[in-house]
């Protein structure tokens, strides 16, 4: 008997290991990848073209992932683009960053009825000796009782976009932003993590 309590508890240790390598693996910032419908970690680039040497070219972003990853992830992006098409450099053109900000509100895991249906309204109270006689206090009337907070997390997901206008030979210098593409590549491969196997 005492050799099946010890497997039953060393079972119960296993899977709540690997519950949770299962959970961190899932919480993880968005890679460099294809924004695809049903991908394991969601968010990703997407691109449309508008014209031979233009596209609009987005990244979206999950809560895990901050709004430097998801403007460098979209650099690389259209400079990826540029390079595929056979083009040196690019321009932004209307080039925009959105944050979606949600703020969650739960009842505090501290206190769940957990006596059945017939307790679902219990309150503690206390006696205690004043003034020569017993009073009896009740913290839920009158003031707060800790049964009634709430865990409030706030989260944020980023997504920007841009249109790209590709181009060859020297750059423009009129104060636009204008990128090499190969240059931007070099810069920011060394910071983009891709998509695990």
């Amino acid at each position: 008997m005492p050799l099946l309590r010890s497997f039953g508890a060393r079972a119960r240790s296993i899977l709540t290991v690997m519950l949770t390598l299962m959970l961190v693996a899932c919480a993880s910032a968005t890679p460099y990848q294809p924004n695809l419908f049903g991908q394991k970690i969601s968010g990703g680039y997407s691109d449309k073209r508008l014209a031979e040497d233009r596209y609009r070219v987005g990244f979206a972003g999950n809560i895990f992932t901050s709004r430097d990853r998801v403007e460098g992830y979209l650099l690389y992006r259209a400079a990826e683009l540029t390079d595929q098409n056979g083009y040196e450099w690019f321009m932004l053109i209307d080039h925009r960053t959105e944050r979606d900000r949600r703020t969650y509100v739960d009842r505090s895991p501290r206190y769940d009825p957990w006596y059945g249906s017939g307790y679902l309204y219990w309150q503690p109270h206390w006696r205690y000796y004043r003034g020569g006689g017993w009073t009896t206090w009740h913290p839920h009337v009158g003031s707060r009782f800790w049964t009634y907070d709430v865990d409030v997390r706030t989260v944020e997901k980023f997504e920007a976009h841009t249109e790209i206008k590709m181009g060859r030979g020297p750059m423009p210098q009129d104060g636009q932003k204008v990128f090499n593409a190969r240059q931007v590549m070099v810069d920011l491969g060394p910071t983009i993590e891709w998509p695990k196997r």
